[in-house]
């Protein structure tokens, strides 16, 4: 070929959308390696594979023989090294890629899993007869409420909300605020229902409970530490007696942005009858 006629630059590769998909999830993984190791010590570790790489590169410039030749030969090993290296690294990533959102999957399980782990809280609450408040928020936010208590911004667990309310801790004497999938704070002060039906027959904490559904449109969830009994708060109203599958009804239902539902007055046992609805609602002695 006449070198006056040659192309100044070679012809590049012809862009279609494959390859367009092709570089793009090239480039959204290596972001995503890199956003894992950022100021871990594999960041360290990536950095001295380059620094091998420019000896081996300078090392060809300079033609010199031994020591390219020597990392050429534990060249084929390199790639095992790597993934012993950065295998929590890879665990991290490919757990991170998991917990995203691909087509409304990723959501459902993270809610049902944020369910179980409230619904197992409730559970050992109630069996130990440990007095608990946990408030859900829906779309009236509650941010004034969770200054008034000690932040967490920690992930909701069963651990996490039982160790809260035990009575020897600190922060066992409020509410628990979630936002979102997580616990937003403790030792929160919730605003009384003045409701005077309500001040002769219910205690501090189901007091609390309702006052501040009657403020927001969030879901209040109480265990009496009298008789270890659940009870459901929204919109102004308390339901006494509530089962653990109702209780997880009740939070999926609000969580998925339910329509208000009308709230009876408090069931009432069968082996009671004769007793007043508002008397088994009694949990907890009046300040």
């Amino acid at each position: 070929m006449n070198l006056l006629t040659a192309p100044l630059f070679p012809s590049w590769p012809k862009l279609t959308l494959l390859a367009v998909i092709d570089i793009l999830v090239t480039a959204f993984l290596i972001y995503q390696f890199l956003i894992i190791i950022r100021g871990r010590r594999a960041a360290n570790i990536l950095s001295g594979v380059f620094v091998l790489i420019a000896i081996y590169l300078a090392s060809l410039y300079a033609g010199l023989e031994m020591l390219p030749t020597l990392m050429a030969t534990l060249a084929p090993y390199t790639a095992f090294a790597l993934i012993v290296l950065f295998q929590s690294e890879i665990r991290r990533m490919l757990a991170r890629m998991g917990r995203r959102n691909w087509m409304g999957l990723g959501t459902r399980l993270k809610r049902r899993e944020f369910i179980e782990e409230i619904l197992l809280a409730l559970d050992q609450l109630s069996r130990t007869r440990t007095g608990a408040l946990i408030v859900l928020e829906r779309d009236i936010g509650l941010r004034t409420f969770v200054e008034s208590g000690v932040l967490l911004e920690a992930v909701v667990s069963r651990d996490l909300l039982v160790s809260i309310f035990h009575p020897g801790n600190a922060l066992h004497d409020g509410a628990v605020i979630i936002i979102g999938d997580r616990a937003a704070a403790a030792a929160c002060f919730l605003p009384l229902s003045m409701n005077p039906a309500l001040m002769n027959t219910l205690g501090t904490r189901h007091r609390a409970a309702i006052g501040i559904t009657e403020e927001t449109d969030c879901l209040s969830i109480v265990v009496s530490e009298e008789t270890g009994k659940i009870s459901i708060a929204s919109f102004g109203e308390i339901e006494g007696d509530v089962s653990l599958e109702k209780a997880g009804f009740r939070i999926s239902a609000h969580l998925g942005g339910a329509e208000r539902h009308s709230i009876s007055s408090p069931p009432v046992a069968d082996a009671e009858p004769a007793e007043p609805p508002r008397q088994k609602l009694r949990t907890q002695e009046r300040p």
